[in-house]
């Protein structure tokens, strides 16, 4: 229980001192820092058991390393590097849950394993899994599950990794130029927690609002119906 509580006690000091703990990674492993940040992005969006890892802070944090004179890090060779990680993660979280799903939705009936559910997860992927995949990606936790579920759905292929693409860009893009641009200074330096919070509530905001909206929506069908 104790080293339990000492591993959570470090990774919140990693997130919130992300900008320190990457200067000294980058010291100690020179170039194999590439290996360990396509890892971490691409484990963050591939792997269903690691959506714990902190993508958006450590994007901006790469940006904002990336920035310092004489840096070690090159910003092209991240956006790069770090794009294909986010696009190859989401294409193979997809495939798990395609080929596990099937056998996680095995039987007829069942309260949780109701193939039911799996024929209303392809119904709203197909209906509005565009939108909800580029969301995704900037939501933590959220994004990581996001393609699982649309590979359970067996969203068609084609139309996931357009979205995907879309998706990956953006999000890659967007946290590396935006620490890049800013993460150096003074102010955002000295209370880098403070942006890391900022970054993790604004993240979690377009979720909250398509949640608000969904929510909306079923309660004015039930009053509709209601009134009938």
């Amino acid at each position: 229980m104790d080293i339990l509580i000492e591993w959570i006690r470090q990774f919140i000091d990693i997130i919130l001192h992300m900008d320190l703990h990457l200067n000294n990674w980058i010291t100690f492993m020179g170039p194999w820092i590439y290996v360990l940040v396509f890892m971490v992005i691409f484990s963050e969006t591939g792997l269903v058991v690691a959506p714990f890892l902190p993508g958006d802070s450590f994007l901006f944090a790469l940006g904002a390393m990336a920035a310092v004179e004489n840096a070690y890090l090159s910003l092209p060779m991240l956006i790069v590097l770090l794009s294909v990680a986010a696009i190859l993660g989401d294409a193979v979280n997809y495939h798990i849950g395609k080929y596990l799903g099937p056998r996680v939705f095995s039987k007829d009936t069942g309260v949780l394993l109701n193939k039911k559910h799996l024929f209303a997860a392809q119904a709203f992927y197909e209906k509005h899994g565009g939108k909800a995949i580029i969301i995704a990606r900037f939501a933590p936790i959220i994004r990581t599950f996001a393609p699982f579920v649309a590979g359970i759905g067996h969203m068609r292929y084609s139309r996931f990794l357009a979205y995907n693409i879309v998706g990956g860009l953006l999000w890659v893009w967007s946290f590396l130029i935006a620490g890049f641009m800013f993460g150096n200074m003074p102010t955002v330096k000295d209370n880098f927690h403070i942006v890391i919070f900022a970054i993790i509530f604004l993240s979690l905001l377009p979720v909250a609002i398509e949640t608000w909206r969904g929510w909306k929506e079923k309660q004015t069908r039930g009053a509709a119906l209601n009134e009938r």
